[in-house]
């Protein structure tokens, strides 16, 4: 009752003539928009334009002048030590997952990261090594560049010097490639590609990569020597060669593993516990690279214990290094999927931070940063990167507020490479392998996403598992392609299923809504109304149609083809009965008609016959045509083309209404269509309107000729209520025009 009275309280009346889709656009002064043209905004030249171009593609100058030190510059600080903190030991344990030497995840945790800080528009994200990304490039480089072509022929070793030197080779023109391919596309406003990675796809593929990313560490773990494998099913090769070799295990590598994982975890366990008594997170990946690296080296793990260590990392910047042209070919599909995937998760991640804090990230700015990250990058020996989830929270969570803390962080990792870098020698590969492990816990827990989408949305659902299903038996690249292919495939499936429905009027409103699910909506007597809950174009045109025709309880196709047959039936004995007519007034004419002629010469006989013979001419013609009039008074007197004079069951409504409001665009298989059920609804006497359009849609529809002398902008309205009234007010009259007549 308290809702009932709420409800009249907030009741509003609105008077207003009703409209069809004419006198709208006349009310409204209706005309096509006018503006300048894109390519002419972009051949201008200015001062003002020129400054917007540079702010836009360098927004460092933008925001770096307006610094306010005083309130962001400790945050950042801070922020950006804690980031290098866990920069470091990320970036050593990225790169044996990339299959490089550990420093060059050193070289990618400092150029990219300072590219970035440059062009960046995204100001919580931690651009550098990432898992996913890593493990895309040592699926390239275990390919290219397996163990088995660099065997030394007396014992059968692998020379490791020409191995790594062609691996960086590789993974360094790789990114060079993803670098052009994001600039490319986002030079050319591309950025709108990343619109169709779906959010479960992308979590389903990032779960799966975690997967992929924890089977790979495994030979770290178990101190293992696997051979190297790559392509479809690599994966499930890679477990059961685990599996057969692990009598071959080094105990004390399985032991640092542990060690190292559960000292991790319990750290981690104790941030979180701490987290409001503690300014800063404990950095746990540093204290155990120092804590493992001293235990390694003063017990002499390698040695004794036989636990492989990470051995030599020069110390200083390597000179740039010309990508190989050679290898394009090789690498060109790899590169567009890295570019395509590094620049979902880093505009995914962009995204959520801008709207948590109101800023905007530009899209297509972020791929041309990412670009020159990756570009910048390949020419100094890096590897493609992307932004770190973790290292992207705690970068945010610490107090940064700006891109300052990503270049402090790079600044510290500059230092560590120049000075730092030889004293991680004897740092156990174990160690990174339990530090990677640990890290994947945020992706792995994505498994809980199969609870939660199977009560929300179970479509989304089957892309999540088809996803990471087809990543871990395709791999990375050619399991990202089908998750694509089968999420667009599942969209225009759904396209081609929508949800049909008749709508009734709810009651004393202008609503109209699914009779099927609001009990209280009743249908308007004598009018249909029609709606479908998705756009109508080519893929599903002909099912619109067969749903119209079923939900409006007609069996049309039938009903026009029985009234076919019976208006033939009915011209063949209209035919019929006019001849044997014709026939005997013909008869008795000629039995009445007599002719005399006396001592006539045979030329006036002649003439006589001739004029007999067109005076008989000229009364058959007359009889005819007063013949065929009658006919015609006598069809249009008894109306014999409508149903209910032929015999057949009428409709129980007299006007269709199509809702078009879904419509975004009209193509001419939708046109052609929508003629088609004017045409049919009208033979069985049923009067059609539509009634929403868009103006795009009307401007198709004109467009496309789809408006002439049968149909009218008079039969589009501004509402489904301004046609409701309209039909009611104007039913269709069974009488039927001559012109129909004429025709049958």
């Amino acid at each position: 009752m308290t809702e009932t009275v709420e409800l009249r309280r907030r009741d509003y009346h609105v008077e207003r003539p009703l409209l069809n889709q004419k006198q709208l656009e006349e009310l409204g002064r209706w005309g096509p928009a006018t503006g300048t043209p894109h390519w002419r905004t972009w051949l201008q030249c200015s001062h003002a334009r020129a400054r917007a171009l540079l702010l836009q593609y360098l927004p460092v100058l933008a925001w770096l002048p307006q610094y306010p030190v005083r309130e962001w510059l400790l945050g950042d600080l801070l922020s950006g030590l804690s980031v290098a903190i866990m920069q470091l030991p990320q970036g050593l344990a990225y790169a044996l997952l990339a299959g490089l030497p550990p420093v060059f995840g050193l070289y990618s945790s400092f150029y990219p990261v300072f590219i970035y800080f440059l062009f960046g528009t995204s100001r919580h994200i931690s651009v550098g090594t990432f898992a996913v990304m890593s493990v895309m490039v040592g699926s390239v480089t275990e390919s290219l560049a397996p163990d088995e072509a660099f065997l030394q022929s007396p014992n059968s070793t692998v020379d490791e010097a020409a191995r790594d030197a062609a691996r960086v080779q590789l993974a360094s023109t790789l990114s060079v490639l993803v670098g052009l391919f994001q600039v490319g596309l986002g030079l050319v406003h591309f950025g709108f590609v990343v619109t169709y990675l779906s959010e479960p796809l992308v979590r389903g593929y990032t779960t799966a990569a975690a997967v992929q990313v924890f089977v790979s560490q495994l030979k770290y773990v178990f101190g293992l020597h696997l051979r190297s494998s790559s392509g479809p099913l690599s994966l499930i090769y890679t477990v059961i060669e685990v599996c057969r070799k692990l009598p071959q295990s080094v105990i004390g590598t399985i032991v640092t593993a542990v060690v190292a994982g559960v000292v991790l975890v319990l750290v981690k366990l104790l941030n979180d516990k701490l987290q409001r008594y503690l300014p800063l997170p404990l950095p746990g990946e540093l204290l155990m690279l120092i804590g493992a690296t001293g235990i390694s080296y003063g017990v002499g793990l390698k040695h004794r214990f036989g636990v492989d260590v990470v051995g030599n990392i020069p110390t200083g910047l390597a000179p740039p290094m010309a990508p190989s042209p050679q290898l394009f070919a090789k690498l060109v599909g790899n590169a567009f999927t890295i570019a395509v995937v590094g620049f979902a998760i880093a505009i995914s991640l962009g995204k959520i931070f801008a709207l948590r804090h109101g800023y905007r990230v530009d899209s297509n700015q972020e791929l041309v940063a990412l670009g020159l990250s990756n570009l910048v990058g390949g020419c100094f020996q890096c590897f493609p990167v992307s932004c770190s989830m973790s290292r992207s929270l705690v970068q945010e969570s610490t107090g940064g507020n700006t891109q300052v803390a990503g270049a402090i962080s790079s600044l510290f990792i500059l230092i560590i490479i120049l000075k730092l870098g030889e004293l991680f020698q004897d740092l156990p590969k174990a160690v990174l392998a339990a530090t990677i492990i640990v890290n994947l816990k945020g992706m792995l827990k994505q498994f809980a996403d199969i609870c939660s989408l199977w009560k929300a949305n179970r479509v989304d659902l089957l892309i999540w598992l088809a996803t990471f299903v087809a990543t871990l038996l395709l791999n990375l690249d050619l399991g990202l392609a089908v998750a694509v292919v089968f999420s667009l495939l599942l969209l225009v499936v759904r396209m081609q299923l929508p949800h049909y429905s008749v709508l009734g009027q709810v009651p004393d409103t202008d609503i109209y809504r699914d009779m099927a699910e609001y009990l209280e909506a009743k249908e308007v007597p004598g009018v249909k109304v029609f709606r479908s809950s998705a756009t109508m174009c080519f893929a599903n045109a002909e099912l619109y149609s067969d749903a119209l025709k079923q939900r409006c309880g007609v069996d049309v196709d039938r009903l026009i083809s029985r009234k076919k047959k019976l208006l033939r039936k009915q011209e063949l004995k209209l035919k019929r009965l006019q001849k044997e007519k014709l026939q005997k007034e013909t008869a008795v004419s000629m039995c009445t008609t007599t002719s005399i002629h006396v001592n006539t010469s045979d030329g006036d006989i002649d003439s006589n016959n001739v004029d007999g013979s067109k005076a008989k001419q000229a009364s058959t013609e007359s009889k005819l045509e007063d013949t065929a009039a009658n006919g015609q008074e006598e069809a249009k007197a008894a109306n014999p083309s409508t149903l209910k004079a032929l015999g057949l069951p009428q409709p129980d409504f007299h006007s269709l209404i199509l809702d078009m409001g879904a419509l975004s665009f009209m193509d001419t298989v939708c046109l052609k269509s929508l003629k088609n059920i004017f045409r049919d609804f009208q033979e069985i006497e049923v009067e059609v309107y539509m009634a929403a359009c868009h103006t795009p849609v009307v401007a198709q529809l004109e467009a496309g000729q789809f408006f002439d002398a049968s149909i009218t902008k008079q039969h589009l309205f501004a509402s489904v209520h301004d046609a409701v009234i309209f039909a009611l007010q104007h039913p269709r009259s069974n009488q039927v025009s001559p012109v129909l007549v004429t025709k049958l």
